[in-house]
């Protein structure tokens, strides 16, 4: 009986040390970078900033007491900056680069206890940058489909030289998001179970297929692939809804109009045409009055 509480005991401690997801923040070279993170209502306690690099160990940002934060030296600069704002602390940095390309996150707590409260992957689109032995390529370019039809969308991760192939990483380190249009932030795609991998002489291949409900669905799919302690950006593949209300509307002007056409067709060939000998007769016949009419009037007036 001991064994089985302990068992459960020890269950349920690694479900809630299990970690979580966290989100991807998308940035162009030289936009900008904010996280927020809320401690809740405690007014002692220890904060910090970290950023993971990939391949590198863990840096420390800031830190401080809830009251008093304070940039660690290798980051005092214009570009980063921490404020506070009640119990809500931010991050910010500006004219982001490739270098900032991190995960960023907070911990808060006491001297005994620390909790990471939220992050954020910084990935920073660069790419412009054609120079690179490895790239990402997406295929097709733009798709249109109905709403409730499904789109295939390709990932590729290729190689242009032999000697940079490296291990295809797996697809869990490929993700996929959607920018919608106007305004509308990125999104990460989270259909893990339409997700599809295959390795090729020339690189990897990753495919998502996903079905578009309505328009809302529509914009452009990006895939980005964790590989060689960077992210790699495809350029996009532009997935847009056809109107179907326009075409039946058209429908529904062009149907009275067809009917009209065919009743007149099917009119004019069952109307017997006059042929010329029938004219021909109806002429002689015509001609034959006129002179026995003519004889008549003549012998009338001989009488």
């Amino acid at each position: 009986m001991n064994w089985r509480l302990a068992a459960l005991i020890l269950l349920g401690t690694a479900c809630q040390t299990m970690p979580h997801q966290i989100s991807m923040t998308v940035v162009q070279p030289g936009g900008d970078f904010s996280l927020s993170c809320s401690v809740g209502m405690n007014k002692a306690g220890l904060f910090y900033w970290y950023k993971l690099k990939f391949g590198y160990s863990v840096q420390k940002v800031a830190g401080g007491s809830f009251q008093t934060l304070k940039l660690e030296e290798q980051f005092e600069n214009s570009r980063v900056e921490v404020s506070q704002k009640d119990t809500v602390y931010f991050l910010n940095i500006r004219n982001v680069s490739k270098e900032d390309e991190a995960t960023y996150f907070c911990q808060a707590g006491t001297a005994y206890e620390m909790i990471a409260l939220n992050g954020s992957l910084l990935a920073v689109n660069d790419h412009q940058n054609h120079q690179k032995s490895v790239y990402v390529k997406q295929r097709p370019e733009t798709q249109s489909v109905q709403a409730g039809d499904s789109v295939s969308l390709q990932c590729s991760l290729l190689f242009k030289y032999k000697e940079t192939r490296v291990q295809c990483p797996h697809e869990h380190n490929v993700y996929w998001f959607r920018a919608g249009s106007g305004e509308s932030p990125l999104g990460v795609v989270y259909t893990h179970k339409s997700r599809s991998f295959k390795e090729e002489e020339r690189g990897c291949v990753y495919s998502l297929s996903k079905t578009i409900q309505n328009s809302s669905d529509a914009g452009t799919y990006y895939c980005a692939v964790v590989t060689c302690g960077e992210i790699l950006f495809g350029e996009g593949t532009t997935v847009q809804t056809r109107d179907t209300s326009l075409l039946y509307i058209a429908l529904g002007v062009l149907l009275p109009y067809c009917v009209f056409v065919t009743a007149a067709l099917i009119i004019s060939r069952n109307q017997k045409p006059v042929c010329g000998q029938c004219k021909g007769e109806i002429t002689a016949s015509s001609q034959g009055e006129h002179y026995r009419s003519a004889e008549a009037h003549q012998n009338y007036q001989v009488t």
